[in-house]
Formats: structure tokens, sequence, C-alpha cells
């Protein structure tokens, strides 16, 4: 096998020109693929880093409550003491079990109004929450506002309190320090209200954070009048999120198994439930197990979305390629025509010569595409390194994040570098077969 590299090493050598011109479109498209993998990576890092800290655990059990067969279905959990011990007994893998209430109203401003989620948490539940919230500079939020940060993110949760996001902000033209007011309608019908007192502003991260705000989880409590044992999902955290769909249909079934009424799985956020679930003729208490994925569901046809593009425009690059590197290996064929002859005149059988020609395609696609992919890796590590802020919301939205990033797995490199390596020496197939089957004479002939 060491006398095929040397003679295709040597080939690409006399045809130098060629083959650079060859191996640099080679490396352009690994190149291209790796960068747009690491932009597709970095936007599901986003969503997983995003939603499994602002509106999920790895696993969810949400609780839905109809007083009467006709009324409204609500976001609660009726006992969390009740759920919780069943929990942490069929899942021993949880690493942390999170307890949030929710709710649904208008956060009202001196000059304007909004109607949003609201998320009552627990502040000493809620580490990983805080560190992944960051302040919003006023002028992402007023006009005029400069670089200045205001605000504490360790006050995330605080009783009275909110915490909003910046699109929030700018629609409520609020800073940190004033008071707004959640105005809600309590399972009963009621209308009540609460003052609060906005402790932080923080950056955009996506589509999740145009609907969802913290406040303490006893203002949801007083807000919508609820029992004290009351909560609204229970975010479980494994110690390891491969197995967030094996835990999901355990717990689901292990529920199901001790006479909890357990909904139909489907992938989709709780929230887009509650539409349905108030349709139906059913009243008490039922629950939802779901993943983060179904949390994130919005995100992931983003991804897909881009991932699919992404494959379009390298898919038409790739045919480029092959045709370039048929093209070449033809003209290849028919400079080395002579040498063809010699060889099948002094023995060396089809076979061989077809791997001769294969062998020149693989080493010129593995060298130009593992050059290629680790310029794109180190060029998307150099942005994601830079934290460059993105100029708009759409951008923020559809990458779910304020900065542009970009994740560099190895996996993704070593498969860019093998399907270009792999594409490279199928293409060379039928001209390398076409030598392969030249008759001695034929080609000897051709010389003369």
């Amino acid at each position: 096998m060491g006398i095929y590299v040397k003679v295709a090493f040597r080939n690409l050598l006399q045809a130098r020109r060629r083959s650079l011109l060859l191996g640099l479109a080679l490396a352009s498209v690994s190149m291209l693929l790796v960068f747009l993998m690491a932009i597709s990576q970095g936007m599901a890092d986003s969503l997983l880093e995003t939603t499994t800290t602002l509106a999920s655990g790895h696993v969810n059990v949400h609780g839905f409550y109809k007083p009467s067969t006709n009324a409204v279905a609500w976001p609660i959990i009726e006992d969390e003491k009740k759920v919780r011990p069943l929990v942490e007994e069929i899942l021993p893998d949880v690493e942390r079990v999170v307890s949030r209430a929710h709710g649904w109203g208008k956060i009202v401003s001196e000059t304007g109004s909004i109607v949003t989620s609201v998320t009552g948490i627990l502040p000493e539940q809620e580490d990983r929450l805080r560190e992944r919230l960051t302040l919003a500079p006023r002028s992402a939020y007023m006009e005029g506002g400069g670089d200045e940060v205001v605000g504490d993110v360790s006050r995330v949760g605080e009783p009275g309190t909110i915490f909003l996001f910046a699109n929030q902000a700018r629609r409520l033209k609020v800073d940190v320090g004033d008071t707004v007011i959640l105005a809600a309608e309590t399972s009963g019908g009621a209308a009540n209200s609460v003052d609060l007192t906005v402790v932080g502003i923080g950056r955009d991260l996506g589509m999740v954070t145009n609907f969802i705000s913290f406040t303490h989880k006893d203002t949801i409590h007083q807000v919508y009048q609820l029992k004290p044992e009351a909560t609204g999902s229970l975010l479980l955290y494994l110690d390891d999120i491969e197995r967030t769909h094996a835990a999901r249909k355990e717990l689901a079934d292990a529920l199901a198994s001790r006479e909890l009424e357990i909904l139909e799985h489907l992938d989709q956020p709780f929230y887009m439930r509650m539409d349905a679930l108030s349709n139906q003729r059913w009243a008490g208490q039922r629950y939802d197990v779901n993943t983060w994925e179904a949390e994130g569901a919005h995100g992931k046809w983003v991804i897909t979305g881009f991932q699919w593009i992404s494959y379009f425009l390298v898919s038409i690059l790739v045919l480029i390629i092959v045709v370039g590197v048929m093209n070449t290996m033809w003209m290849s064929v028919r400079e080395r025509t002579p040498e063809i002859g010699t060889l099948r005149a002094i023995g060396m059988g089809r076979s061989r010569v077809l791997l001769l020609f294969v062998t020149e395609a693989l080493i010129l696609g593995l060298l130009a595409s593992g050059f290629g992919a680790g310029l794109g890796a180190l060029f998307a590590s150099i942005l994601d390194a830079a934290r460059i802020p993105l100029p708009s919301d759409a951008a923020k939205t559809v990458l779910m994040s304020d900065t542009l990033r970009l994740s560099v797995r190895l996996d993704q490199i070593v498969r860019s570098v093998l399907v270009f390596t792999f594409v490279a020496g199928a293409a060379s197939l039928y001209p390398a077969s076409r030598a392969a089957r030249m008759r001695p004479v034929t080609a000897i002939h051709h010389v003369g």
C-alpha cells in the first residue's frame, strides 16, 4: 500500500497546479461546512442552556387543575408534598429538584402594559438561574441610556420584586427601581393585583425571554390566592442529561401506576396545552411529564430549519466538487495513458490501476478537507471567543443569544473530513475504472 501512496503523492505533485485548485475548492467547502455546523451547534447549546435555566429542567412534572368540568385549566400542582417524594423515589439519579409557580397576567407601568408569563421562584433553589442571567446595559431598553448597567441579579426572586428582560422593559418604559403592577384573575374569577419593584433588567436571550419574568413564589400565591403547598411545576435535573427521554417515560409510567392522572405526552411546551385542556370535560388534578426539548420546541424548529438550509447549500457545493474531481481525474487519465499502458503491459492488474487513481483522490480529499476543517474550526473558535454582539432583535431570537455563539465539536470536524474524503474518492471511481479497463495495446498505441 505504501507504494500506491508514494505514487499518488508524486502524481499530485506533478500536477501541482491542478491539485492546488481542486484542493482549495475542497478545503473551502469543508471549512464552510464546519463553520455552519459550529453555528448550528452554538444555537443548540444556547437553546439547551437557556431552556434548562429559564423555563425547564431536563425532565418536568407540570400540573393542571380544573375545579369543574367547564372550568379553565390552571397550571397548578395542588400538593407539592404529595408529588415530590414520589418523583425522588422513582428517579434516584435526580441531581436536584426546583419548584416553580406559574402565572399569566398583565404587567402595568405608568406608561404602558404587557401581557406575559410570570414565574414564581424560591431564591435558594435558583443559583443556576442567577448564573445564567446577565444584566442589560441601559441602552438596550432606554433611549440614550448609555452603557451603564444597573440592578442586581442576586436579588432575583426577592419578595415584592420582579425581574424583567430588555424587550419587556423597553415596551413598559421602566428602569431598575421603578414600580409596576401585576394584575391577574384568580381561578375563582376575582381580579387581583400587587405592586412589585423592578430589581433587574436582563439581556434578551432569544424568544423565551420575550414572554417570561421572575418574581417570588409567594407573589404568585398571593395574586392567584393559592394554598402554600401548591406549586406549578417540578423541574428535575438529572446527573446524566443523555437519560432525559428514558427518565421521562420511566417517571410517567411510574406515576400512572400510582393512580395519578398523567396526560398523553406531546412534544410541545406545557403552556400550549392549556387551551385544549380547558375545552376537555374533566375535573380535578392531572399531570404532564415532558422534557426540556418539548419546552424548547420553538427553538428546535429554528435549528432544524437552519441545518436544512446549511445542508442544501453544502450539497450544491459538493456537486460542484464532484464534477471538479471527475474532470481532474479524466485529465489525469488522458495525460497518463502511456504510464497506464506500460503498467498494464508489465502485469499490473485492473484492480491495482483502479486503486492507484482512487488513492490519489483520497489523499487529495483527506489533506484538503482536513486543512479546510481545521481553518473552519479555528475561525469559529476565534469568533466565539470574541463574543460579538448581535445587532438586531431578530438575530437574537433566531440564535437564542445576545452574542454570536459558535461551538466546535471534534466529532463534527472528523465527520466533515471523512465525508469529503469519501466524496473525493467516490467521484474518482468512474474515471479510475475507465483507466483500469484500458487494454495495454490500446494505451501504448495511443502513445504513438
